[in-house]
């Protein structure tokens, strides 16, 4: 994989600061500036001329409209999945090359990603080394007083999950975190096991409990948490560690216990149904549909692996007030930069967007070259945005995908009116310091001319095939 080259970084610093230092400063230069990826990887996210908006003279190109006055969503972020296995490589670094990669990541300055969101495990994900919840108690045995939690597992000697955090948020302290779990504590299963079963109906309360326990603990540790999914992947039982947990429990733990001791605990952290896949927009519904379920609840959040990513604006028509969110979408060790960059530009960054979703999320932050850690059964074709190797960091596509979003486009913007038309597809925002940003992903295997039309004004500008292109102005 290609990486960043210096004059890549040189023009972004040269650009950027050039007005305030800020990479969401107003102005970098007098018109547009736009980034280009393409999927053959002859440029990734290079500089190029920006756009130069004239008159509207007829042509014969497409022309992508954007409109200010249309306003939608809010955006909470761009980002990744900060896994334990993830937290592992990065702690290994010796201490320059980790603090040269988390100001890449979560800096603000010119040459970094911006990564406004970020998503978490509670207890392992599939991405960890081993498989542990904070609450593990020897076959038979069980814990109902939650005597024996710990975030023992996440801290140093552990994944060292925790540290890394409180180091983030030094750099970050407006970063988002949202939090899952893939398995509640296994004495609390219908089958005693990490993988798979089902939560027994007498320890519902004592799971609410669990996750006022972990929320007011990571607090203390100065890690606010922003927002709670009840399960990751509620209908994917066979990941390890997994949990089935169809609507209408999720429906009732959330309705009689987890939000009454939210509310009994005084915990502001929402309360966000589903986390699965866009196939089945009827299981966040029906949780919605309960008036007194869906008081507790904040939103709904989604996956693509399954279903279409419009499933995100049939529950937002249905319950408007409710917000949505995309979390998770991996990349795939065995599928190519080009198949991974179109596919995830067209329905992560710009589908999840234009449907609604206040945050686009990408899977596994890092792994190392053979796509570990992971845990026996978990994901072994995971492909990060990073892959460390000692010291050594190669970027991936996944990279490149929330880039083109994350450097650009910072939490506190808002999605405004854009049209896509054919196999050119955009989305549109703006930022809090009044600047506009468009991202364009030509889907065509050949160059595409296009018309921008602003406010009366237009310019033509070119993307090479299969690529995708940011653009400020």
């Amino acid at each position: 994989m290609k990486r960043f080259s210096t004059l890549v970084f040189y023009c972004l610093a040269a650009t950027f600061s050039a007005c305030t230092g800020s990479r969401h400063a107003a102005g970098p230069k007098a018109g547009a500036t736009a980034f280009i990826t393409s999927s053959d990887q002859q440029q990734l996210l290079k500089e190029q001329d920006g756009l130069r908006f004239s008159g509207t003279n007829a042509n014969g190109y497409t022309t992508i409209e954007v409109n200010g006055k249309q306003t939608f969503q809010q955006v909470e972020g761009f980002g990744y999945t900060l896994t334990g296995g993830s937290a592992q490589l990065i702690n290994a670094m010796e201490a320059t090359a980790k603090e040269q990669l988390l100001q890449e990541i979560f800096g603000n300055g010119p040459q970094q990603l911006g990564v406004s969101y970020l998503r978490i495990s509670i207890g392992a994900s599939d991405l960890n080394a081993t498989v542990f919840s904070y609450d593990d108690m020897p076959s038979g045995k069980t814990d109902v007083p939650l005597a024996h939690f710990s975030l023992a597992p996440d801290m140093a000697g552990g994944t060292g999950l925790i540290p890394l955090l409180q180091e983030i948020l030094q750099r970050s302290p407006k970063l988002k975190i949202m939090a899952a779990p893939w398995s509640p504590p296994a004495w609390m299963k219908d089958n005693d096991s990490s993988k798979g079963g089902s939560l027994l109906p007498q320890y519902y309360p004592v799971y609410a409990q669990y996750f006022v326990k972990y929320i007011q603990t990571m607090k203390a540790a100065g890690i606010p948490i922003d927002a709670i999914t009840p399960q990751n992947e509620p209908l994917h039982p066979g990941n390890n560690p997994s949990l089935k947990m169809v609507a209408e429990e999720q429906r009732d733990f959330i309705k009689y216990h987890l939000g009454p001791a939210f509310a009994a605990a005084g915990i502001r952290t929402k309360i966000v149904v589903y986390d699965h896949n866009c196939d089945r927009p009827d299981y966040p519904l029906t949780i919605l549909g309960d008036t007194a379920a869906a008081r507790y609840v904040h939103g709904s959040a989604f996956h693509l692996y399954a279903g279409d990513i419009s499933a995100l604006t049939t529950v937002h028509n249905a319950e408007p007030d409710k917000a949505i969110y995309f979390t998770e979408q991996w990349t795939g060790s065995r599928e190519t930069f080009d198949n991974n960059l179109r596919w995830h530009i067209k329905n992560v960054i710009i589908g999840a967007m234009r449907n609604y979703s206040r945050t686009a999320l990408e899977w596994n932050l890092a792994n190392d070259p053979g796509y570990k850690p992971h845990t026996p059964g978990g994901c072994t074709q995971c492909k990060g945005a990073f892959t460390i190797n000692g010291n050594q960091v190669a970027r991936n596509v996944a990279y490149y995908i929330i880039a083109h979003a994350s450097r650009f486009v910072p939490a506190g913007a808002v999605r405004i009116g854009s049209n896509s038309e054919g196999k050119l597809h955009s989305v549109a925002f703006k930022r809090p310091d009044g600047r506009k940003v468009l991202i364009v992903l030509n889907d065509h295997d050949t160059e595409a001319y296009f018309n921008v039309r602003y406010e009366g004004k237009q310019a033509v500008t070119v993307l090479p095939a299969a690529s995708v292109g940011t653009y400020i102005f």
